[in-house]
């Protein structure tokens, strides 16, 4: 089976709506620009962005990710050795750099209501703004230290350290100390 790319999933969502570029932009309050951006070129800022695109559209953020691996029932089991990268968000600040690599371990899932994924951030000059959307998180971190901005508190994590928070209220995560950062996140979504 060929997997098509993020955004040329996301296309073909709003072309069966009837939805022009304008039209997904205006419903979304994502810009014109990166829509184009996503739909013809895979590029990907960050999960807000993806979250608000989803909605607008009436999909799950899964459905974008990774919903072209379907598995046959419960449970769902994603081997270590199966893993794939599904998706690369770049910095909003560089294009041409990586920021997050994420390998969703919910594939083939697609009735679930979390996201969990396995996330290699790594690190950046300028680091990203706070984002914010619905829903909750939870982070453990694997390797490295995790810088996390939430509101104006900053809070370091290191490997074994955890994190649950409401991700309405503006956050940001970061490799802190020049190395990648390991982590475990899983994302809930309210529908």
């Amino acid at each position: 089976m060929e997997v098509s790319s993020v955004g040329k999933r996301m296309k073909s969502y709003r072309q069966e709506q009837g939805l022009s570029l304008e039209e997904l932009s205006e419903r979304s309050g994502v810009s014109v620009r990166l829509i184009e951006e996503i739909e013809e070129h895979d590029t990907y800022p960050t999960l807000q962005p993806l979250v608000r695109l989803a909605r607008a559209l009436g999909q799950r953020l899964g459905t974008f990710l990774d919903d072209q691996y379907q598995n046959d029932g419960n449970p769902t089991v994603v081997r270590l050795s199966e893993r794939k990268e599904t998706l690369v968000m770049h910095n909003e600040n560089n294009r041409d750099e990586a920021a997050y690599r994420y390998q969703s371990l919910g594939m083939g899932k697609t009735d679930r209501h979390m996201e969990p994924f396995f996330i290699t951030i790594m690190p950046t000059e300028k680091p990203m703004d706070k984002k914010s959307h619905e829903g909750e998180e939870f982070i453990v971190v694997i390797k490295g230290t995790l810088r996390l901005e939430y509101g104006s508190k900053v809070t370091l994590l290191e490997e074994g350290d955890s994190t649950y928070y409401n991700s309405v209220v503006p956050h940001a995560v970061y490799a802190e100390g020049g190395e990648p950062c390991e982590v475990y996140a899983v994302v809930y979504l309210p529908q």
